[in-house]
């Protein structure tokens, strides 16, 4: 099957275009190709697409560039005026949307100058830069300028659904013939019994369409609602003089937008203030250097990227009038790229499609042979026909068709949109949303994570536990610290606490004291609260000068601050042993400065590693006064160290074990994290990470060692320490190399290289910037480590629900042909009719795929290896059931076919029609078992879980429910005639033999080393007859 299939192999991440338009043009048989490929992305629209995304780079990237002074000169005259209309007047605005968009579009830099700079923009939208835009105005700045949304595609009506579910070619030739069939039936055999078989073709027609359609529609509002929670991004904002965080769907012109690094900017705007902005304008222009955004460059663009930096901007031009608005319309069509599994499930599909064709047309060759043979036999000869005798023929053009509907399994690849959807669904209930489709699959085979600890492992509530400063050690006693400090000592503290920052301190809507920024920032702050410190004193005393944010590399923040007597002080915190490296002299008790000797120096890096070993994240807090300010970076020597603080950040409840489940499960726990090797040591223990032989590196060691060690060592790491982003990304590179599947958390924009180099990426939604979410396949909402282990067991349950289906779907194409065509050779007649066969498809199609693609996971799914990368998909175990069931079900069939009327002792006028409808009920009852066997590729016990699965309970008993109305309802229609009792339970007995059976083919070993579903078990995993 593998060579078979060859053309039909994608990769789950950035699959290459080739391998795309390879099996997209391998796949000859389809029924309906619109619902076949509803869900995947459309090339030819992609390249459209991709077109016109260039073109409006090339205009952004003119308007970046080329808009120089002389150009600007020669335009000057030709500037359009924008008249300002009553509307906007009586608003209480002076300036237009479009004049508005145009000058931060265009860059007009005169035009902002002309208007007064940020300031005069802000009066002229009635709006002040510190307090904010009022909440009461949000309706009328809406109504004018517009809202913050972008064109999207309509959703798609249900009549779409039932539209597109008639485009299936098969079921269109069996329209017309049940149409001719009635207009025969009519001239032959009067009204109303020569409408009978045309209008049962009809009849199941209609209910396979509205069936498919209602399957589909309820899987379209899932993907709705997927794609909804997928673009939720919330700012903060100034608003009614408070400091908020809001959705930037709810964005409005006048808006003070706070920036920081990893945002993305949600609107058109201008620059009012802020320190180092760098934005990433890629998205837009193309272009990949960043560009710097400041007083005399103070353009901001919707779409673009924060990469260093924060600032605050004002919001001028919202939505579809933004170029960011324009780019997305062209992204809102195109479909989700096509997963390995649709793909190869279409590949399958395209074979056995084939193979039915195949059949079809030899059933219809050999009964009308038959047909002719016989009517040469007849005493009017060959020469001599009747409208009876092309309703025969046209009755044996309708089965082969239908033949063909039964043996081209179209919800095979749809069976893994659907489970999917319902994955996705459940999983975003459970706090974790996939935000590719692909990513799914590839969740049930990752063989390691590479796991941040903030956030993750722990609580990311922060809280400073220790202190070393003027050579004594405080601890937190509730919520205070007693540290007994001289006033210029406890003034340098807070001077180190609240000047060098990247968080703020507010005051919320109740007018409460609200920290912002990240947890380590938020701890510091906190701290320095509890001292007594006030920020707002001490941003009016002293002047930030400049601000070297924290970076994820130099692992520390600088900032310098103009100081009395005209000289500036710079402060830096950071990596306890890298700032340590930086400092000269010590505060001492008097809040003099001291030289740092060598033996001072040792009893400091004690206490730090005192702290680490206590799983404390170490800071140094050090300061240095300058006689004038710096023209390049601050300096990174000659400080003086003034307090180290171990903060404290609990291990999530619950991680322990979750780190448990994954080795059980075959996945081995990475802890790639920032702090010192000893706090990651102590953490990775607590968290059952850290195991005997498992190996603890920094990363500027892992980083240096050759290719060779590297190999070597690659398997037993554990945890890495002290890393950098470049780390993280050389460690995941270097796993997928040895065949690892690799999955990775992340949160920083830096981290976003390794999210998009692995398996698949994980980023966290609390914690996480947009940079980083944009760049990963699932997003943790909750940033728990436990989430992250439900979506492996998720991922695992859509691959081995869709082995279950494909069990099932091919069992049904296998019997269903080989019947009705040995059937056709040796008695001249089809058991099974048109209208029978269609409920046969809606089945196993369907109503199969809800069923078993539906199922919730099982604890034993996490207590196997995960699925390999070239893990065959049909396995062993599976063909064994399938042609041990095909078998069973041939056997009986075949028997009641040619000899049932014998052993029934069927006799008189109808016992055709009673013997043609216990081989249709007994058909169907194969079925209903055979779709209760396939719960279970390997194990014995079927029954376990299967009364929580709602769906499989409700489809089983609507498939009972109908079977039963069909046989004694509507025989007319389906040509089938009541049943007594004991046919009926004959019926029964022969679908349960199949449960039987299939307890003895599962004790038939077909697989060496591999469980049923591809899964290698474990020494603790569940016994095969569990």
């Amino acid at each position: 099957m593998s060579n078979l299939l060859k053309d039909f192999e994608v990769e789950a991440k950035n699959p290459s275009l080739e391998a795309r338009q390879r099996w997209r043009s391998s796949v000859s048989i389809v029924k309906n190709r619109a619902r076949r490929f509803r869900m995947i992305s459309n090339l030819e629209k992609l390249a459209e697409n991709e077109k016109k995304r260039c073109q409006i780079q090339e205009k952004i990237r003119v308007a970046f560039y080329v808009q120089k002074a002389a150009l600007q000169f020669i335009d000057a005259g030709a500037r359009r005026e924008y008249k300002l209309t009553d509307e906007v007047r009586q608003a209480g605005f002076h300036v237009e949307a479009d004049e508005l968009a145009s000058m931060v579009r265009n860059h007009d830099t005169r035009s902002l100058t002309k208007s007064g700079g940020p300031e005069g923009i802000a009066q002229k939208v009635s709006v002040s830069l510190t307090e904010g835009v009022r909440s009461s105005e949000l309706h009328i700045r809406e109504k004018i300028y517009g809202a913050n949304r972008y064109a999207e595609k309509p959703a798609r009506s249900f009549l779409t659904f039932v539209w597109e579910a008639l485009q299936d070619v098969t079921l269109i030739i069996l329209m017309v013939c049940a149409v001719v069939s009635i207009g025969v039936g009519v001239a032959t055999e009067g009204f109303p019994k020569g409408m009978y078989d045309g209008t049962g073709i009809l009849l199941s027609i209609i209910l396979v369409v509205m069936v498919t359609a209602i399957s589909d529609y309820r899987q379209s509002l899932q993907f709705r609602d997927l794609d909804r929670e997928k673009k939720k991004i919330n700012i903060q904002v100034t608003r009614d003089g408070n400091r908020q965080e809001v959705s930037i769907d709810d964005l409005v012109v006048g808006d003070v937008v706070h920036l920081s690094i990893g945002d993305r900017v949600p609107a058109d705007g201008v620059f009012i203030s802020g320190y180092n902005l760098e934005i990433d304008e890629s998205s837009l222009s193309g272009e990949s250097e960043p560009s710097h955004v400041n007083k005399d460059k103070p353009f901001l663009l919707s779409g673009t990227k924060v990469q260093n930096g924060s600032a605050k901007m004002l919001v001028t031009t919202v939505g579809m009038r933004t170029e960011w608005g324009k780019l997305m319309e062209t992204l809102s069509e195109g479909g989700e790229d096509e997963t390995p599994l649709q793909v190869k499930l279409n590949g399958v599909a395209t074979i056995i499609g084939k193979i039915g064709l195949g059949f079809a047309v030899l059933t219809f060759v050999v009964l009308c042979i038959r047909f002719v043979i016989g009517k040469a036999s007849t005493t009017g000869g060959i020469t001599q026909w009747s409208s009876e005798d092309a309703l025969t023929l046209l009755d044996y053009f309708a089965i082969a068709v239908t033949i063909i509907v039964v043996a081209v399994p179209e919800g095979l690849p749809l069976a893994v949109t659907l489970s999917l959807a319902f994955a996705m669904k459940q999983l975003m209930r459970d706090r974790a949303l996939v935000r590719h489709l692909a990513a799914c699959e590839t969740m049930g085979s990752f063989t390691c994570i590479c796991t941040d600890k903030t956030g993750t492992l722990t609580t990311n509530h922060m809280v400073v536990n220790k202190v070393w400063i003027c050579e004594n050690i405080k601890e937190r006693r509730g919520e205070s610290f007693e540290l007994n400090l001289a006033e210029q000592v406890k003034s340098l503290l807070i001077q180190a606490i609240f000047q060098n920052t990247g968080s703020e301190v507010v005051k919320d809507k109740e007018g409460k004291t609200q920290i912002l920024g990240s947890p380590t920032e938020r701890a510091i702050l906190e701290f320095g609260l509890l001292l007594g410190g006030d920020v707002d004193t001490q941003r009016r005393e002293h002047k930030i000068l400049k601000i070297e944010p924290f970076n994820s590399d130099k692992k520390k923040m600088s900032v310098l601050t103009s100081h009395s007597g005209g000289k500036v002080r710079a402060f830096c915190k950071g990596a306890s042993e890298i700032v340590l490296k930086m400092c000269e002299k010590v505060v001492d008790s008097s809040g003099e400065s001291v030289p740092l000797s060598g033996e001072k120096i040792a009893a400091v890096s004690e206490v730090i590693e005192g702290f680490a070993s206590e799983a404390l994240r170490t800071l140094c807090l050090v300061y240095t006064d300058l006689d004038e300010a710096p023209g390049g970076d601050l300096p990174d020597g000659g400080y003086t160290l003034v307090a180290v603080v171990g903060i404290k950040d609990p291990v999530r409840p619950g991680v322990r074990e979750a780190v448990q489940t994954c080795q059980n499960a075959g996945i081995t726990v990475r802890m790639v994290t920032g702090d010192n090797i000893s706090t990651a040591k102590a953490i990775a223990k607590e968290c059952g990470i850290l195991t005997a032989g498992g190996v603890a590196i920094e990363g500027s060691e892992f980083r240096n060692l050759p290719p060779h060690e590297m190999r070597a060592v690659l398997p037993k790491i554990q945890v890495m320490a002290r890393s950098l982003p470049l780390d993280k990304h050389t460690l995941v590179n270097n796993l997928r190399k040895i065949g690892e599947v690799v999955a990775v958390t992340g949160d920083g924009t830096n981290d976003a290289p390794a999210l998009h180099e692995s398996d698949i990426g994980l980023a966290m939604g609390i914690a996480g910037t947009e940079v980083a979410k944009e760049n990963a396949d699932v997003i943790i909402m909750d940033d728990n480590f436990a989430t992250i282990v439900n979506v492996a067991k998720w991922g695992r349950a859509v691959y081995i629900n869709i082995q279950k289906f494909v069990q099932f779907q091919l069992t049904v194409n296998v019997v269903a042909l080989i019947i009705n065509f040995v059937s056709a050779c040796i008695t001249g007649s089809a058991p099974l009719t048109a209208v029978q066969l269609l409920w046969v498809n809606m089945i196993m199609d369907t109503l199969g795929a809800l069923a078993l693609a539906t199922e919730p996971p099982n604890e034993g799914l996490m207590k196997r290896q995960p699925i390999g990368r070239t893990a065959s998909f049909i396995t062993r175990a599976m063909w064994r059931n399938i042609i041990g069931q095909s078998i069973y079900q041939l056997i009986v069939l075949g028997i009641l076919n040619f000899y049932g009327k014998q052993i029934l002792n069927l006799n008189g006028p109808d016992s055709t029609a009673v013997l043609n409808t216990i081989i249709f009920n007994s058909f169907v009852f194969c079925q209903v078992f055979n779709e209760v066997n396939s719960r279970e590729i390997e194990k014995i016990n079927v029954f376990a879980g299967m009364f929580s699965s709602w769906v499989f309970v409700a489809v089983m008993t609507a498939t009972i429910g109908f079977q039963l109305i069909i046989v004694e309802l509507l025989g007319a229609f389906a040509s089938t005639v009541p049943l007594s009792w004991q046919h009926w339970l004959l019926c029964i007995v022969i679908g349960a033999i199949s449960m039987i059976l299939a307890v003895g083919l599962k004790c038939i070993p077909v697989e060496s080393t591999s469980h049923h579903d591809g899964y290698e078990l474990l020494p603790s995993g569940p016994s095969d007859s569990a």
